[in-house]
C-alpha cells in the first residue's frame, strides 16, 4: 500500500472522482476508484451526469487533494475549462487529473488552461493511479506551511 508521503500519514490522499456532462460510460474511472482505495487513498466517486460546479463544491467541501476526471464525450475542451473556472471560483486551487478520448492536440491545450496531466484512452489504471498519488502529493508538499515538515 502506498503512502503518499512521510507528513501525509495522518490521513491518506483524499481524491474526487467523476464524470461531466451526460458522459455515461463509468468503467474506467471506477476501476480507477477501486485501485486508488485498494493503495489506501480515500475516494469520493461522484455519479454521471454532474456539473462543473458540482465538482468544485465537492472538491472545496471535501478538502479534496486532486480531483480526476474521466471523459469520454468528446466535450473536454468545453467542459474541463468550465470545471478550472468553477474551481477559481470556489477559491479552490485543487489540481485537476483528466482521462479519457483526448487527443494529445488538445491534451496540450488543457495542460495549457491549468490541467495538472492528461491520459488517453488505453493509459493503464496503475499509471492513472500513480499520476494521481504523486498530483496528490505534491499538492499536500505545496500546502504545508513554510518550514513544516
Amino acid at each position: 500500500m502506498a503512502v503518499v508521503n512521510d507528513v501525509d500519514r495522518e490521513r491518506p490522499a483524499r481524491v474526487v472522482l467523476g464524470k461531466l456532462g451526460l458522459d455515461g460510460h463509468d468503467r474506467g474511472v471506477r476501476m480507477l476508484a477501486r485501485e486508488l482505495r485498494e493503495r489506501g487513498c480515500e475516494v469520493i466517486l461522484l455519479p454521471t451526469g454532474i456539473t462543473a460546479e458540482m465538482v468544485a463544491a465537492v472538491a472545496r467541501d471535501e478538502d479534496a487533494d486532486v480531483i480526476g476526471i474521466s471523459i469520454l464525450s468528446g466535450a473536454h475542451m468545453t467542459l474541463i475549462p468550465k470545471l478550472l473556472e468553477a474551481l477559481t471560483q470556489t477559491g479552490g486551487d485543487t489540481p485537476v487529473l483528466c482521462g479519457g478520448t483526448i487527443s494529445p492536440a488538445d491534451a496540450a491545450r488543457l495542460v495549457e488552461h491549468g490541467v495538472r496531466a492528461v491520459s488517453p484512452v488505453g493509459t493503464p489504471v496503475v499509471t492513472a493511479a500513480d499520476m494521481v498519488i504523486e498530483a496528490a502529493a505534491t499538492n499536500r508538499r505545496q500546502r504545508l506551511p513554510s518550514g513544516g515538515e
